[in-house]
């Protein structure tokens, strides 16, 4: 089998994570919390993700001059990701997270984006022979919409499969959404591009219709334990999850899109393509942590052959 490239353009953070009994409400204080340091950022994790599902990887990515930025680095070469355009910046400082996990693997999560926030268009022109080689883009929306709008339009031109997770939630143009081959809100994301209120399969599907309607050729809305509904040309219909006992949320979506990406460069068909990033996913969520907790190729098929 041929790995085709994937190229991630995105985040890249330092996860602290305090795993407490439940999340604290405003202006409490819980005690008595376990602390876990690792490496996160929606880009990188689905960088990650995608390398250690069987994926030829490089990144794009912008991190502070500081030990949180050389340690990412050192973690991402360590799972063989191309990190030629992981752009060192010397005037902010590297992203960094802090999460709260609750005893059911609830997670709360606030980010400063430091160095994120300056991934340029300049950057990313910077990386246009790297993505104009690329089989499969994968996009988020930790850095400027400006430079996901344009790593967008130079995958499209190039013949990419463009993969947007929009994440953080935000609106979004019309004119990035035409660029996008596969768009993966999940049920609050997808409720925050549409308005309609995603509590069931049948208003994902509608949220889903809606999406595809402002150009978008196909829709995966990730619903957590039940799995993701795909709306496509061929289909719309729910891809069940995988019965699995949830320790911790975090970088879950990630891990998907990940492996999505992957099976998308393989050629697989979209359904199958969704069912293996559940695969991914489901196995992630048994773990603690973000890149921590992405699977490898051996581990997500045997989840298939034996679900």
């Amino acid at each position: 089998m041929t790995r085709r490239r994937i190229v991630v353009v995105g985040s890249s953070n330092t996860d602290m994570t305090i795993r407490l009994e439940r999340i604290p409400s405003p202006g409490e204080t819980l005690l008595g919390g376990e602390f876990l340091m690792a490496a996160g950022g929606k880009g990188a994790n689905q960088a990650v993700g995608a390398a250690r599902s069987g994926g030829r990887v490089s990144l794009v990515a912008r991190i502070g001059a500081d030990v949180f930025g050389h340690q990412a680095l050192a973690g991402l070469r360590r799972d063989r990701i191309d990190v030629a355009h992981v752009y060192r910046d010397p005037k902010a400082a590297s992203g960094v997270a802090l999460i709260f996990v609750g005893e059911h693997g609830e997670n709360s999560i606030a980010v400063a984006s430091g160095a994120n926030g300056r991934l340029s268009r300049a950057d990313v022109a910077r990386a246009a022979q790297l993505i104009a080689s690329a089989s499969v883009l994968l996009l988020q929306l930790e850095v400027p919409l400006a430079s996901v709008q344009a790593a967008a339009r130079l995958g499209r031109r190039s013949g990419a499969r463009v993969i947007l997770n929009p994440a953080p939630a935000r609106q979004l143009p019309d004119a990035l959404l035409r660029q996008v081959s596969v768009l993966t809100p999940n049920e609050t994301e997808a409720a925050m591009l549409t308005g309609i209120n995603v509590r069931s399969d049948a208003s994902a599907a509608r949220a889903a219709g809606k999406l595809r309607a402002r150009g978008v050729q196909s829709v995966i809305v990730t619903l957590g334990a039940r799995g993701a509904l795909l709306a496509s040309d061929e289909a719309t219909c729910v891809v069940p999850g995988f019965n699995v006992q949830a320790v911790d949320t975090t970088g879950a979506g990630d891990i998907f899109n990940g492996a999505l990406a992957v099976a998308l460069g393989e050629d697989q068909p979209l359904l199958q393509a969704v069912r293996f990033a559940n695969a991914a996913a489901a196995i992630s969520v048994t773990r603690r942590g973000a890149q921590l907790s992405a699977p490898t190729r051996r581990q997500i098929d045997r989840l298939l052959r034996h679900p």
